[in-house]
């Protein structure tokens, strides 16, 4: 199947307003689509299910599924370089009064953790770029271009909105029952170089989402591993990542409700920064800083045993796979417009004005689709 029709076919599927995702994960060359062949919106119930699952912040609202059994899957190797497409826009720069909100919702976050409320809290807002077109895969095939080290995504639902995203963060990975994840958090500006001195702030902030990660993971795993901590580029900016990695004894569903939200897109302790979020923040978050992915995928895998005098000695085992990523770097299509959403992490050693300029810097991933 040649790119230009894998992107017809898709198009065709959401002119008739079917719902459809389209995705290549990070550091491949293929790129998936799975179109739904009808409009019912499944949700998932246990985590058992096969397929595509979209879940907003609030783990408690309904997840979306794009179910296997009803879906029509396609790929095509990733070509390296799609059409480069100007779209008219408009953007937005922030209002002072804009700016103004967020400081004081970042102030009353400090004043907060100064009050051992929690230990930290992840502050979010969204902004706004007006567009003469809202076509969902013109925006796709830029942040393909844009993004190889990213899960990039356009999902659509005619009952649940149009998103699309280029994700640093993994969630989860799991091949039978051995598990990967990662715990991302400290935001700089890259500046050409991976060498950068972090600060006390920024470590403190991984060592919180690290800690929370291992700790959640205990009761529900039977070995955990955790790396040395290392700079990575996202974008335009640079982040702390930690690997975390080992075998599990529980299902998807618990593993998934001890590990979301992390401290990396809501806080710690989790329940009290949510219900902080939820009061303060003004807007709802939906899907951002939820999770999405491919659950529960048959894939095969080949190992070869190498063993002296035997020749192509291949055994062929089938594992269950999800693959699911935190739900950041993303914006919303509504009504020509692009909504934007950008938060950071705030602990007791925060500036106010600098976690403003923080997510300035975040915002250039997406806008960079405009330019």
């Amino acid at each position: 199947m040649t790119s230009n029709v894998f992107f017809e076919s898709i198009q065709k599927h959401y002119t008739k307003e079917l719902p459809f995702v389209v995705y290549r994960k990070p550091n491949t060359n293929e790129v998936k689509a799975m179109l739904q062949n009808d409009n019912v919106l499944h949700c998932v119930s246990d985590y058992s299910e096969s397929g595509f699952v979209f879940t907003p912040f609030d783990i408690n609202r309904e997840s979306i599924l794009l179910p296997l059994n009803a879906s029509e899957v396609m790929s095509i190797e990733d070509e390296g370089h799609y059409e480069d497409r100007t779209i008219s826009h408009l953007l937005l720069e922030p209002s002072e009064l804009e700016k103004t909100q967020h400081l004081n919702l970042v102030e009353t976050g400090i004043d907060a953790i100064t009050k051992n409320e929690f230990k930290k809290v992840v502050l979010s807002r969204c902004e706004t770029v007006r567009l003469s077109e809202d076509n969902p895969i013109h925006f796709f095939k830029r942040l393909l271009n844009n993004y190889p080290t990213a899960f990039v995504y356009c999902w659509y639902h005619p009952k649940a909105g149009l998103w699309l995203g280029a994700t640093p963060e993994t969630l989860l990975n799991v091949e039978g029952n051995r598990f990967k994840t990662m715990a991302l958090a400290g935001t700089q500006k890259h500046e050409g170089t991976l060498d950068v001195i972090w600060e006390e702030k920024e470590k403190q902030e991984q060592q919180f989402v690290t800690d929370f990660i291992v700790e959640s993971l205990k009761e529900a795993t039977n070995t955990v591993n955790v790396s040395n901590a290392t700079t990575i580029k996202a974008g335009n900016v640079l982040h702390i990542k930690t690997k975390i990695s080992g075998t599990l004894n529980s299902g998807l569903k618990t593993i998934l409700q001890k590990l979301h939200p992390t401290p990396a897109v809501c806080g710690m302790p989790k329940q009290r920064a949510k219900e902080f979020i939820i009061k303060n923040e003004n807007y709802d978050r939906e899907f951002y800083s939820g999770f999405l992915g491919e659950l529960n995928l048959k894939e095969t895998f080949t190992r070869n045993t190498n063993r002296r005098n035997v020749e192509n000695n291949a055994y062929n085992t089938v594992k269950s796979v999800t693959n699911l990523f935190v739900n950041l770097r993303c914006m919303q299509l509504k009504n020509n417009e692009a909504l934007i959403y950008v938060g950071g992490g705030i602990t007791n050693d925060s500036i106010p004005e600098n976690e403003w300029q923080e997510t300035i810097n975040k915002t250039q991933t997406i806008k960079a689709v405009f330019n």
